[in-house]
């Protein structure tokens, strides 16, 4: 990890993830409604930011392992409820199901006051710096699987 000052604006949750993001009219398509590619961004987000609770720096993993980790969307199947409009404030939570081997499976919401607007199960490929399948480091799958800092905050 780098010495690098993060401004993290989410927080970890008993169970997993949790940020909080603002609709802003660049997010809406013609009729007001969050245009559907901008859940994808919002629950990229939350991913990074979860990440970075957990004291994870990903340009750091893909530089300073030994052959390089990275995390990429193998499968992401989301379902649309109800659509989120400008100025709306959602949360995003994210948990994690499964953490270990070459994979992750993670479950991201997408609420607003507390109902579920979409839902997504994401399945996340660890690689290599050569795109190849490699093995989740032991200490990171704890991380995700615990809720708590690499560094064990």
């Amino acid at each position: 990890m780098s010495d690098n000052v993060f401004l993290i604006s989410g927080e970890l949750s008993a169970d997993g993830h949790r940020l909080v993001q603002r609709v802003y009219y660049e997010d809406t398509d013609f009729s007001g409604a969050v245009y559907h590619a901008r859940y994808l961004h919002f629950m990229e987000r939350a991913r990074t930011d979860y990440l970075r609770c957990l004291g994870v720096e990903q340009s750091s993993l893909f530089d300073e392992e030994e052959e390089g980790l990275a995390f990429v969307v193998h499968r992401m199947e989301i379902d649309f409820r109800s659509p989120a409009r400008m100025d709306d404030l959602l949360t995003i939570r994210t948990r994690t199901e499964k953490a270990g081997g070459a994979k992750m499976i993670l479950h991201q919401f997408i609420e607003r006051e507390e109902a579920i607007l979409a839902s997504a199960r994401v399945v996340i490929a660890i690689v290599n710096r050569d795109g190849r399948p490699t093995r989740l480091p032991d200490q990171l799958a704890s991380a995700f699987l615990g809720g708590k800092s690499v560094s064990g905050s």
